[in-house]
């Protein structure tokens, strides 16, 4: 069979045609990588052979060098270096010939494909002509305009796909290229095209933006194209807006003031409703950057500094303008929708959301009057549109200005919770949902309590779009009566809604009893009744321990059911609800050393369950943390069921390819050692082995790697002086891990290297916590500069979170603490400590406050 066959079947509609294909196609490229590109590539440009088989050409050929996990495209891109330069360049002179077929899909494919070259063949320096080929395609007055399209579609894809900082050198000429076919003269399917291009490359012309001139027409294209007369012109051009906004808000004041006002404003009201998505976006965008500045402001001013930004308060400025606009929006709703179809109302209550946000108080005369005008409008959509209004601002203004507003509102929409139409009863208990999550305060106890909690639970019988916002409304006023509390205070043995617990829960579990799971509702169900056990106080632990006993009934009759189970929609239904059932578990840490006349039986349908759960479901990593829950809450007594579980948890430790479930399963490890104490003594070996014969897989994800590294301190914290056998290779591993130093320019790996840091961090705090205190304690004196340098490395750096200051500031802290006596003083009183310890820990956490304070009195008494 030749290669326009097989590429054929590959798209054919019958299943064992095409999938016999993809497996000839499959093994054509293990066998012989350059033979297989080499034949894609003369297809590719095979102007017989059919657009379709050519097509299916170019996707196999991006395929074959692009993959979107990180360490398959490491062996794609090593695979094609390989390749001699010589037989390379054949396929690239190739692609790039096929950017010219007058057949624009084929020319499509073709610039994804050189651009998938780009993105493995510029950041090493080769196909340094790419650039300059495609601009000369751009600049040649006789190419066609189907060559001007797929190359401004190549120039966008590799904008896209590229880090700006490798294509800056070549900004200036890509910029202007893209600006050339974006004017209004050109065809619109050109303009469409460099439309998108400028939207990719909008990031790495940077230096462009802040030269006023480059700056006024970049600007002047945009805004005449949001003017164009193709749709999709229009489209891409508020589509760029919206990202020059996020990017440039600083240079945006002057043209604000001369277009973007108006024209978003315009493109709001537009009757095609992509491009009044996007003018919506815009505005929402506005808000979200200010209300951010706002923060930044607030907190500067606390330290009497000068934010970084400044507010241009364009949202203010705007809203007498803005706001009759997404009111009006509110009301276009549609009688039946899809919840994950976007539309115009659903965007203008996000973006009324965020302008409440963004101007706080200013906010509420300007809803205010909508809301009264039509909450009790005949026409549902005016109704559901006051009540959604209403619930968009309950974030943002002043809750002194707030509560009034909801106490006055509060019957009205208790009373909605019965109105004729599904759509303002969804939106009603969402509004009751944002209540009790931002405007605890208003509902007293004594008063709302009752009549609230008696609709949410009459609407959890609903349809089952209203019972799922009923669900979530319910969580939000267990958590935010239990955290109304303070943080800091003991748990009360009650709290007001302890007399409702009981019929809550029951009314939940009720609701759950069904093979259905529309909207999502019967796991918006399960998980507020998790809330409930979680929130729970000390009399209505009965609640919890009925529950749980009831959950484990319905494990054991769905286990027994797997038999019966047909197809895939059965077995997801299956592994949805033994998920769910294992998230309720989870909680029972909640009952503490009580969960013990129940350990036996979770124990035994867990390892059950473990032996049925598919290996590609997650029903495998829910096990494990009802295990970690189940050993947290017996502590030392879980110790029976180790010999049983150990056998279940190894192969998911060894699980390289599948980094969640060897995550979960690193995480059970920790949990196990810090519930058993010295007891893990006896499994120390077993896992630190497997541990480290983890950290030299070439295949498990480096970030499970850092849950390795933290997972040491969790045993060596467990057993104390017994990890001496392992000390020596830890610390080598510790110190190779902590010289890792990330390129600036690379945020990607620069974010991974701060959390591997503070893994080590973690490691290193449950090693000297071990030892503290105990004879062998000396065993760390030879590693402790290690250990400071370490922490001087981090402290240093530029992009510290504060999870790494207190940790690292922590750590200097347990050093000083395991030595009292001076051993390690000179150590200690190194000028960057005494500088670190010096700081009083501004606009840091009062736990990290706390931390400095404790580390600082410890180091004075161990250097005294």
């Amino acid at each position: 069979m030749n290669a326009s066959e097989l590429l054929a079947n590959t798209l054919s509609s019958d299943a064992t045609t095409r999938q016999a294909a993809e497996e000839k196609l499959d093994s054509a490229s293990r066998e012989n990588y350059l033979a297989y590109m080499l034949m894609l590539s003369a297809e590719l440009v095979n102007d017989s052979s059919q657009s379709h088989v050519r097509n299916a050409a170019g996707l196999a050929l991006k395929n074959a060098i692009s993959a979107k996990e990180t360490t398959r495209q490491q062996e794609y891109s090593a695979r094609w270096l390989a390749i001699d330069a010589p037989m390379r360049k054949q396929i690239k002179d190739r692609a790039l010939h096929a950017l010219a077929s007058s057949n624009g899909k084929v020319g499509q494919v073709a610039a994804q494909f050189i651009a998938a070259i780009a993105a493995v063949e510029l950041p090493v320096g080769q196909w340094q002509e790419l650039i300059d080929t495609l601009l000369g395609f751009m600049n040649d007055q006789s190419s066609h305009a189907q060559l001007r399209i797929a190359t401004l579609q190549a120039i966008g894809y590799i904008c896209e796909s590229i880090k700006p900082e490798i294509l800056a050198v070549k900004s200036n000429e890509i910029l202007t290229a893209v600006i050339h076919g974006a004017r209004k003269e050109e065809a619109p399917e050109v303009q469409h095209s460099a439309i998108q291009a400028l939207y990719n490359s909008l990031e790495f012309v940077r230096d462009n933006f802040e030269r006023e001139g480059e700056r006024n027409y970049i600007m002047q294209i945009v805004c005449e194209a949001t003017q164009s007369n193709a749709t999709n012109v229009q489209i891409g051009a508020f589509e760029c807006l919206v990202k020059i906004m996020s990017l440039y808000y600083d240079k945006m004041a002057f043209y604000m003031e001369r277009a973007l006002f108006g024209l978003t404003v315009m493109g709001m009201k537009h009757s095609d409703e992509q491009i009044a998505l996007q003018a919506i976006e815009f505005w929402s965008t506005v808000c979200e950057t200010e209300t951010e500045y706002a923060w930044e402001a607030a907190e500067a001013h606390e330290y009497g500094e000068i934010p970084e930004n400044e507010s241009r308060f364009f949202a203010k400025i705007a809203l007498p303008e803005i706001m009759p606009v997404l009111l009006t929006l509110l009301t276009r709703q549609e009688e039946e929708y899809d919840e994950d179809e976007w539309n115009v109302s659903m965007a203008a209550g996000t973006c009324l959301g965020l302008l409440a946000q963004a101007v706080a108080d200013t906010v509420v005369p300007a809803v205010i009057p909508f809301i009264e005008a039509n909450i009790r409008s005949a026409d549902w959509h005016q109704r559901e549109a006051a009540v959604m209004a209403f619930g968009s601002i309950l974030e943002g203004p002043d809750p002194a200005v707030l509560m009034p507003l909801v106490n006055q509102a509060l019957q009205i929409l208790l009373d909605m919770m019965a109105d004729s139409n599904v759509h303002v009863k969804d939106t009603v208990a969402w509004t009751l949902g944002r209540i009790c999550d931002h405007l605890i305060g208003s509902i007293k106890p004594d008063v709302h309590l009752h009549p609230l909690v008696s609709a949410l639970v009459r609407g959890l019988q609903d349809n089952p779009r209203v019972a799922a916002n009923c669900c979530w409304a319910l969580l939000n006023l267990a958590e935010q009566l239990s955290f109304s509390e303070g943080d800091d205070q003991p748990q009360s043995q009650s709290n007001p809604l302890s007399p409702y617990y009981e019929g809550i829960v029951q009314a939940l579990l009720q609701i759950t009893e069904t093979a259905s799971n529309e909207g999502n509702f019967r796991t918006a169900a399960y998980e507020c009744v998790v809330a409930y056990v979680t929130h729970s106080t000390p009399d209505c632990i009965p609640v919890v321990q009925n529950t749980a006993v009831a959950i484990l009934t319905r494990m054991e009759q769905l286990l027994t059911m797997e038999n019966q189970i047909l197809g895939t929609d059965d077995r997801n239904n299956w592994n949805e609800l033994q998920s769910a059932f294992c998230s309720v578990i989870s909680v029972i840490r909640k009952l503490g050393q009580g969960v013990q006349p129940l350990a036996d039986r979770i124990m035994t349908l867990i390892l059950s369950l473990i032996q049925r759960a598919s290996k590609t479901s997650t029903v495998l990593e829910d096990t494990f943390l009802v295990v970690g829950s189940l050993a947290s809450a017996l502590e030392q007594n879980f110790s029976p069921y180790m010999s049983a579980f150990l056998p279940s948890l190894y192969p998911a430790l060894k699980a390289h390819e599948d980094a969640q479930l060897c995550t979960v399963a690193i995480g059970v490890i920790g949990d196990l050692s810090r519930s058993l104490g010295d007891q893990t003594a006896q499994y120390a070996n077993a896992f630190m082995s497997v541990l480290l014969e983890n950290l030299q897989s070439d295949v498990l994800n480096r970030n499970v790697k850092i849950t390795i590294l933290s997972c040491f301190g969790d045993i060596a914290l467990a057993i104390g002086p017994a990890f001496e056998p392992f000390l020596t290779t830890t610390v080598g591993v510790l110190r190779q891990a902590g010289s890792v130093t990330p390129n600036p320019l690379d945020i990607e790996l620069v974010e991974y290297v701060t959390q591997l840091r503070e893994g080590i961090l973690e490691a290193y705090t449950g090693i000297v916590g071990g030892f503290k205190g105990t004879d062998k304690v000396s065993l760390l004196l030879p590693h402790a500069g290690t250990i400071l340098e370490l922490i001087q490395r981090c402290l240093a750096d530029g992009d510290r979170t504060e999870t790494t200051v207190r940790l690292a500031i922590g750590l200097i802290g347990d050093l000083a603490d395991s030595f009292p006596n001076g051993e390690i003083k000179q150590l200690l009183l190194t000028e960057w400590i005494a500088a670190e310890l010096r700081s009083k820990g501004r606009g840091q956490s009062p736990e990290t406050k706390r931390t400095l304070k404790w580390a600082r009195d410890v180091v004075k008494r161990a250097t005294a």
